[in-house]
C-alpha cells in the first residue's frame, strides 16, 4: 500500500481543474473549492464530485440533492482560495462574487468558465471521502475565459489560446 504522502506527491503531478462546488436548499447554502471533480458519461450527462466527510458541506449537498460544479476562471484565484478557508463564514465566501440559479437552484458562479447543474442521483463512500454521482440538469459555458488548473501544488493558467500546437 502506497503511504498518504507519496500519494500526494505522484498526485501534484496531476493537473485538475479548480471548481467550486455550491449547493441549496432544505439543509442551506454551502460552498467549497474542490479539484475531484470528473465527467462519467455523456449520455445521460453525469460527473463524479468527491467532498471530504469531514467538510461542512458535505452533509448539506447530501441532504439538498444538489449541486453546482462552478469550473473556474485563471482570474478567480481569489474565489478558490476564500471557498478553501475554513476560517470563512459561507456569507463571507458567497459575499465576493455575483451569483445566478440554473435548474436545480444552487448558486451559479457568475464569470465561471463552465457551470454544471446537477442533482445528486447517487452516494458511495470511499475512504475519507463521499462521491457523488450527479446528473446534469442544466450547463452554461463561456468558451472565451482560460480556466484555473492546480498542478504542483500551485494555481495556473490554461487556456487554448496558450497551449503550443503538437
Amino acid at each position: 500500500m502506497v503511504d498518504k504522502t507519496t500519494f500526494r506527491d505522484a498526485m501534484a503531478g496531476l493537473g485538475a481543474a479548480v471548481n467550486v462546488i455550491t449547493t441549496d436548499g432544505v439543509a442551506g447554502v454551502g460552498g467549497c473549492t474542490a479539484s475531484a471533480v470528473c465527467p462519467v458519461t455523456d449520455d445521460p450527462p453525469t460527473l463524479v464530485v468527491c467532498i471530504n466527510r469531514a467538510s461542512r458541506n458535505n452533509a448539506a449537498i447530501r441532504e439538498n440533492g444538489r449541486l453546482c460544479v462552478n469550473v473556474l476562471a485563471a482570474e478567480q484565484r481569489d474565489l478558490a482560495m476564500r471557498f478553501a478557508d475554513k476560517d470563512l463564514s459561507l456569507d463571507e465566501r458567497f459575499a465576493c462574487a455575483e451569483w445566478a440559479r440554473l435548474a436545480t437552484g444552487a448558486p451559479v458562479l457568475r464569470g465561471a468558465v463552465s457551470a454544471l447543474d446537477c442533482v445528486v442521483e447517487s452516494v458511495t463512500e470511499v475512504g475519507t471521502h463521499t462521491v457523488f454521482f450527479c446528473a446534469v440538469k442544466a450547463a452554461r459555458t463561456d468558451t472565451a475565459r482560460a480556466g484555473l488548473i492546480y498542478f504542483g501544488r500551485d494555481f495556473h493558467a490554461v487556456g487554448a489560446g496558450d497551449l503550443p500546437l503538437a
